[in-house]
């Protein structure tokens, strides 16, 4: 099955996603004071060394929106990447057509807004080794 995006509706999701990716870098790189992730991590552990506890709390807030940075810019990329094949804008799981307005609002999404539901109600599987 394909998507019955037209060209121009893949041409403003293509701006969308550029748009994105360009926010999203230029976001992580101001976080990250143009480091690297590993050498970002490295800088935050040294900085727990020296100041101790008292600003683990910022320090851990800051991590997690860079790590859900990344993610999201690995989307974005994705996205990209798959925009110009037939199964961009189709639904992972049930391989239905996404709807415009959720490709609009969030066009790296990989789920339609039902099945987004039902993997966000299933319950969390513990990690396994």
């Amino acid at each position: 099955m394909t998507t019955a995006l037209t060209a121009a509706q893949r041409a403003e999701l293509g701006v969308l996603l550029k748009d994105r990716l360009a926010t999203l870098e230029e976001t992580l790189a101001a976080q990250e004071g143009g480091l690297s992730r590993v050498d970002a991590a490295a800088e935050l552990l040294e900085q727990n060394r020296e100041d101790g506890t008292q600003r683990d709390a910022d320090r851990e807030v800051a991590q997690q929106r860079a790590d859900i940075g990344h993610q999201e810019l690995g989307l974005v990329r994705q996205a990209l990447q798959r925009l110009d094949t037939p199964s961009y804008g189709l639904c992972l799981q049930c391989g239905q057509p996404i709807s415009w307005s959720r490709l609009k609002a969030e066009p790296w999404t990989l789920h339609c807004v039902t099945c987004e539901r039902t993997h966000d109600q299933a319950p969390a599987q513990p990690a396994s080794l």
